[in-house]
């Protein structure tokens, strides 16, 4: 059966010591709640991984990396392997976020290369896509997120998809104050759910985990995770303060 997740993407932001702080708030906050079919996770810089894998020990709370190289090592400066994340003790990564894909020219092929990488390393990934607001404009939003998701995904076979959790986010509403509203986001995940039945089967989409991204907030959460496709977020801005977090914790 699959879960519900929240899932914390602090992006560039938090020092270590802001690190630590915000973890060990959210720790304390949860630590008396019955998190039933429900995950923590939080994604902070490289910098503070290992502190916020120690800070998160006897809690719910998982670790997540923000991204990761599709090479085992070599000459990639500033960059960090599969390897390494599992040495520091983080076992989820997420891959597709559309601020690597704009920013840092992340492709499609590229992310098939980085998702084989971590399941070969045996870490458990975060899938990110999405369209753009010309695309959405365009009605093209079904026809971009079915490439995304199959150009970096569907060369797997059913099996791997145990260690996958999908994560629709619209490019329009990251950041920005708009939010997909609770009927487009079910109407997308729906969509994603049938891709992946009638690439593989009923069970197989049925057990996956859909996230929704964009703008997600205390006010806003509860709606959203109401649908019968959305299993949770993967949550920027709110997912930096304790409270705004922990809220959504409650929220779904």
């Amino acid at each position: 059966m699959r879960k519900n997740i929240v899932a914390g993407n602090w992006k560039m932001n938090n020092d270590l010591s802001e690190s630590k702080k915000l973890v060990k708030g959210i720790k304390k906050a949860i630590k008396k709640k019955e998190l039933k079919n429900t995950r923590v996770i939080v994604s902070p810089t490289y910098v503070s991984l290992n502190a916020v894998v120690k800070k998160a020990k006897k809690s719910a709370i998982e670790v997540a990396a923000q991204n990761m190289h599709q090479a085992d090592s070599g000459a990639y400066t500033g960059e960090i392997s599969a390897d390494m994340l599992k040495s520091v003790g983080v076992k989820i990564v997420i891959l597709g976020h559309s601020e690597r894909r704009e920013y840092f020219g992340e492709t499609d092929a590229l992310l098939a290369e980085k998702v084989d990488q971590a399941l070969k390393n045996k870490l458990e990934i975060i899938f990110c896509f999405g369209e753009k607001l010309e695309d959405r404009k365009n009605d093209n939003h079904f026809k971009v997120v079915e490439s995304q998701i199959k150009n970096a995904l569907f060369h797997l076979e059913a099996k791997p998809w145990k260690n996958i959790v999908l994560a629709y986010e619209p490019v329009w509403a990251i950041g920005t104050g708009e939010t997909a509203s609770p009927e487009q986001a079910q109407e997308m995940h729906a969509f994603i759910r049938n891709l992946v039945t009638n690439k593989y089967d009923a069970k197989v989409a049925d057990n996956v985990s859909i996230l929704y991204g964009g703008s997600v907030k205390p006010a806003n959460a509860k709606e959203i995770f109401s649908k019968q496709d959305v299993d949770g977020g993967l949550i920027g801005g709110a997912a930096l303060k304790t409270e705004d977090f922990v809220a959504l914790i409650d929220a779904i």
